[in-house]
């Protein structure tokens, strides 16, 4: 069995939020066929007693304490360059050390770079077959943060809104092949860095619709509450909080109104202090980490994504959907998932919009919504159906063939979804 240097930016277990589902289930598939290394930080103590699972499915395994306070200042260092921030961010001289040991003493056939800020530990290797897993087109992201903000942040984001995207455009050049999470996020680095357009290819992000289909015999973490409004994901994360705190302050008022007894549960790890501070708000639940968010989709009315913020597929959103919740979303946590307004989702961009399709939900059963976003799921997010492209990516079978088939298999789907309207 052939050799793989595998490296993410943070331990790809357990796969409780976004990233670490796309990079455990593509790990989990490529151990399958191959020797794995695995390079990684950790950024949660919580993440170590974990260690062990990894080390059982992988080769070799080397797992690096990532602090975040420490990482922010050596990030500055950045400044003094013309690298983003993102890069020192990640650096660590033992991590180089290790893979440099590694790739010279094993037989390494390749390696899959998780997250462009990984990208570093590989640069001079140019003697082994190179796949990136961007995910998202990070520096659009920032270029968002930058509209958002004033001052100083938003010049820093500015500044690093240029510098990463100058960065990704280099990583992508070195690389045999670079991925996202989407088509669209696809063709907006392919617009971004059209030099590299016949390395660019996508991967879907995907759920185990298994693990999220509905349990009967689960027990509510709600107690009596039945009209429960739920949103799920890392609560340290900025689109997060930020999507959080409107609905909380400008959406959730409306709803409260004409639902007395209705719960806001904000279901996350890490809440910062702005979102703590939401549940002083009447209705408001703020849970901080739980052990499994299934319960608290499955037993929810409503789940939302109020992202105003927003690059790329939100799992968030494909789980809800694989949970059988009706879910409300907005255009950006929406993108690159295909569903339609009305059939999959109920869509809603303004607070009074978002008030009025979660009233409408709570008021009334759509038992057809949860139906067909489980089977758009199931048809096009499932992992099995996704990570072949991979492999052929690492061996170098011709990617471009596969991204010309499925180019095909989703005009079919979209065809069908036209038929349907």
């Amino acid at each position: 069995m052939e050799e793989l240097l595998f490296l993410a930016h943070r331990i790809p277990f357990p796969p409780n939020k976004g990233d670490k589902v796309r990079s455990y289930h593509l790990m989990r598939y490529l151990t399958q066929h191959y020797r794995v290394h695995l390079g990684a930080f950790v950024d949660d103590p919580d993440d170590w007693k974990h260690a062990d699972v990894l080390r059982d499915m992988c080769a070799e395994v080397h797992l690096i304490p990532l602090a975040r306070r420490r990482a922010t200042l050596r990030s500055a260092t950045g400044l003094l360059t013309r690298k983003p921030l993102t890069l020192p961010y990640y650096h660590d001289a033992g991590m180089a050390r290790w893979v440099d040991d590694l790739l010279g003493r094993r037989p390494v056939h390749a390696s899959f770079v998780f997250s462009s800020a990984m990208g570093q530990y590989v640069e001079h290797h140019d003697g082994i077959r190179r796949v990136v897993d961007f995910v998202d087109v990070d520096s659009d992201k920032w270029r968002q943060y930058a509209v958002k903000c004033r001052g100083l942040k938003r010049l820093v984001y500015a500044r690093e809104a240029d510098c990463l995207l100058r960065y990704e455009r280099h990583l992508a050049s070195i690389a045999d092949v670079s991925f996202f999470v989407s088509r669209d996020e696809a063709d907006l680095f392919r617009s971004l860095s059209p030099d590299q357009q016949g390395k660019v290819d996508h991967f879907n992000q995907s759920v185990d619709t298994r693990h999220f289909a509905r349990d009967s015999a689960s027990i509510s973490p709600y107690a009596d509450h039945r009209k429960v409004i739920v949103f799920t994901g890392a609560m340290d994360y900025w689109p997060n909080a930020d999507a959080v705190t409107w609905f909380a302050r400008d959406v959730f008022p409306a709803v409260r109104k004409a639902h007395e007894d209705a719960m806001f549960f904000i279901v996350g790890s890490r809440p910062t202090d702005e979102v703590k501070r939401l549940a002083t708000l009447p209705g408001v639940h703020v849970t901080g980490r739980v052990e499994d968010i299934r319960p608290y989709l499955w037993h929810a009315a409503v789940a939302v994504a109020p992202l105003r913020i927003a690059r790329g597929v939100q799992t968030k959103v494909l789980e809800a959907m694989a949970a059988g919740t009706p879910t409300v979303v907005t255009s950006g946590a929406l993108e690159g998932i295909g569903a339609i307004p009305g059939k999959h989702v109920l869509l809603a961009d303004t607070a009074g919009q978002f008030s009025l399709a979660v009233d409408k939900l709570l008021r009334e059963s759509i038992p057809a919504l949860s139906v067909h976003a489980r089977e758009l799921v199931e048809c096009e997010h499932e992992w099995e159906n996704n990570l072949e492209r991979v492999l052929h990516a690492l061996q170098g079978v011709d990617h471009m063939h596969s991204v010309s088939s499925e180019g095909e298999h989703s005009d079919r789907i979209a065809a069908g979804m036209a038929e349907d309207r």
